[in-house]
């Protein structure tokens, strides 16, 4: 198992849109399990019902966990998501 402390930048926090996004590269590292734990609880990161339900804010800090195949990889992956200030909608 791998750790990663993240700190949450995104302005809005891990919303719908943000949180799609990072499900779909989840997606990317079958055989490999994540856990989001925060202040606000654990999360599975299978599910983005789960990932929305810890409510994470900008400056939130919280620990991914992955296990499995590549989890060294997918951990550096998913951490980086997670600390992206996303920019929903995009500027044109």
């Amino acid at each position: 198992m791998v750790e990663k402390t993240v700190e949450i930048r995104n302005k809005a926090g891990i919303h719908c849109r943000p949180s799609s996004v990072i499900m779909a590269e989840i997606d990317k590292f079958p055989g490999t399990e994540f856990k989001l734990i925060s202040d606000n609880g654990t999360a599975g990161m299978h599910s983005i019902l789960e990932l929305l339900s810890l409510g994470l804010q900008q400056g939130d800090r919280a620990i991914l966990q992955a296990s499995g195949n590549d989890e060294e990889n997918a951990c550096t992956v998913i951490a980086a998501l997670l600390e992206t200030e996303f920019d929903f909608p995009q500027n044109q």
